[in-house]
Order: C-alpha cells, then sequence, then structure tokens
C-alpha cells in the first residue's frame, strides 16, 4: 500500500504550490513530482536543501548544473554520482565530494584520478579507493602513505614498485 504523502503528491504532481510545500518537509518526494517540475530550480533547491539525495530524481538538465549538484553534495556527498559527465570533470564539485565520500572519485572523470589533490583528499577520506586513482598516482609514495594510513588494504592497489619500497610495507604492519 503506497504512503498517504506519496499518494497525495501523485495526485498534485502539477500543482507548484503543493509540491513545493511537500518537498520543502520530504525533499524526496520530489520523485513523484511531475517532469515539468522536476525540471524547476526553485523547487529542487527546496528539495535539495531538506535532503541532498533528492537530487536522484531531479532533470537530467538540472544535474548538469553545478550549484544544484553542490546544494546536494553539501548534505550527501555521495550523489555527485548522479552529475552530469561534464559535471564529474569539475575539479571544485569533486573536491567538494571526496572530501566527505572518497568513494566519489570512482565516478570521477580520468584526468580528476590524476590529480593529485582530488586523489589525496578521497584517499584520506577512504584509503582503499587508491585503487581508482590513475597509474601515476598509485605509484606516489606521499599518496600511497596517506592511502595506507586511512586503510592497510590499500596496499594491495599499489603498483608493484611501491609494494617493494620498505616505508609502504612497515606501514602493512
Amino acid at each position: 500500500m503506497e504512503a498517504p504523502e506519496v499518494t497525495a503528491i501523485r495526485a498534485n504532481c502539477d500543482n507548484k504550490e503543493y509540491v513545493l510545500k511537500a518537498v520543502s518537509e520530504q525533499g524526496k518526494l520530489l520523485e513523484w513530482a511531475s517532469d515539468s517540475l522536476r525540471d524547476d530550480e526553485e523547487i529542487v533547491k527546496v528539495a535539495l536543501t531538506q535532503d541532498g539525495e533528492a537530487l536522484e530524481f531531479a532533470s537530467d538538465r538540472l544535474k548538469g548544473k553545478k550549484d544544484i549538484v553542490l546544494l546536494a553534495i553539501k548534505t550527501a556527498p555521495w550523489t555527485a554520482f548522479y552529475a552530469s559527465e561534464k559535471l564529474k570533470a569539475d575539479k571544485e564539485l569533486i573536491l567538494a565530494s571526496v572530501k566527505n565520500c572518497g568513494q566519489t572519485l570512482y565516478y570521477a572523470s580520468a584526468k580528476l584520478r590524476d590529480d593529485e589533490e582530488v586523489v589525496k583528499t578521497a584517499v584520506a577520506n577512504k584509503g582503499i579507493i587508491i585503487k581508482y586513482a590513475s597509474y601515476r598516482l598509485r605509484n606516489n609514495k606521499e599518496i600511497a602513505k596517506i592511502a595506507m594510513e586511512q586503510d592497510k588494504r590499500a596496499y594491495q592497489f599499489l603498483t608493484k614498485e611501491l609494494k617493494q619500497d620498505e616505508e609502504i610495507k612497515a606501514l602493512k604492519g
């Protein structure tokens, strides 16, 4: 049986005032708004302020707007996953996400997976995510140390050369 609030929003999916009030209380009710309202910046911003995870239900056009995705990332950093491909290559946006959710490195562009600042930030949050860094950065001793200090399992994703380094081996324990 459908929740009463879902039934109500489905019946009012084109009523902007109704949807605005509903998403201000439960952001993910955005899922049940009409396509045109899921493309309305005001409604989507209100939904994201209440629950960043509502980004999943925003229009593709809005998932391509940096300010919208940054708003979602504030409360749900992993939602960078829903960003447009162009935004997955935006250093500021990906840095904002990997700071609190290193896993986002997985979704970042190849260029950002080869960016020292982005990768350092990501592995400081989740060491094992080094596995998605470029080969060049998986062979970077400073980054490897950060990753190993955060999660010793990162060792398995380091390059063959770094695995032979005595200092890195010592971090393995």
